[in-house]
């Protein structure tokens, strides 16, 4: 999932072709860069953008190629690739973002909370939790071949947790944003890692309690009716736009509950036979710039 290098030089090459195929008035070329910079900012500032601060509209090619340009400015910063995220293998996730195709983003080391750690509330805008199978790969995935199969590259699975944060006020997106905005990419949590022997994940209770009191009672079978089915719908995905995963690095494959508002306190995830993750969810005196209309979206 390498960007730094690779990635950008691989955009500014196919930016004209890419132009000519069909980019919007709104996203003439070079503006991918202004909308991926509006972006970060937001990430960093901590800052919902409402609709009259982002009035780009974008295909899923063009939001991509913003996806891989947000991505390539923190790793400028030092942040280092980490692995990938499927979303919307839920279809009561869709139903939630009114999205209706399966999407993915990308991960970096910065992002991950130790199991048992302290996410700082702080650090979003209006930071929702979700329960989530991971993998771990064991070799490189080469997606260009055409017998490429993601799961036969797979050495470990866990429970993990991800925040999700969109940058857009009250998770007002349509399909172009999200991609754009890394698939509202936040922070996740990995559970202990379990050596992969092939074992059946498709219909595991999962189970996501804030506080001691559940929130989120589901089943694996919520991720594409198996989890695996995940990793067929990313080698379609990183073929068609350029995504990139190496040994050692993780998939998310999906949400196994939807998403609930991450308030302070503990938050626990279990799936069956997996095992269980936990974080703990702290306010320190950073404020994040919000508007009534993230905070009611956070809370719906």
């Amino acid at each position: 999932m390498s960007v730094a290098s690779d990635a950008t030089s691989s955009m500014a090459s196919g930016m004209t072709s890419n132009t000519a195929s069909g980019m919007t008035s709104n996203t003439a070329s070079g503006t991918t860069s202004v909308v991926a910079a509006t972006l970060d900012q937001a990430r960093q500032n901590r800052r919902a953008l409402g609709p009259n601060d982002f009035t780009y509209e974008l295909n899923v090619h063009e939001a991509y190629r913003v996806q891989h340009e947000g991505i390539a400015l923190r790793v400028q910063r030092g942040e280092v690739p980490s692995g990938l995220k499927m979303g919307f293998t839920n279809k009561a996730k869709m139903r939630q973002m009114g999205v209706d195709s399966v999407i993915a983003g990308q991960l970096t080391q910065a992002t991950l909370v130790a199991d048992g750690g302290v996410i700082d509330l702080s650090d979003f805008i209006h930071p929702r939790i979700e329960l989530e199978v991971a993998f771990r790969m064991g070799s490189d995935v080469d997606f260009t071949d055409p017998l490429c199969d993601p799961a036969a590259h797979i050495d470990a699975v866990a429970v993990a947790m991800e925040v999700i944060d969109s940058r857009f006020a009250g998770f007002g997106f349509d399909l172009g944003k999200v991609v754009a905005d890394n698939t509202s990419a936040g922070a996740y949590i990995l559970g202990p890692w379990l050596a992969w022997d092939h074992r059946d994940l498709s219909n595991l209770s999962a189970e996501l309690d804030v506080n001691g009191q559940p929130a989120q009672l589901s089943s694996t079978a919520a991720i594409l009716g198996d989890p695996l089915r995940a990793l067929t719908e990313l080698r379609t995905l990183a073929r068609e736009h350029g995504l990139v995963l190496r040994a050692g690095e993780t998939v998310l494959a999906g949400a196994a509950t939807e998403a609930v508002p991450l308030v302070p306190g503990v938050v626990d995830g279990r799936i069956a036979g997996l095992g269980s993750v936990m974080v703990h969810a702290e306010s320190s005196t950073k404020a994040a710039s919000t508007d009534a209309t993230s905070t009611q979206g956070a809370r719906s």
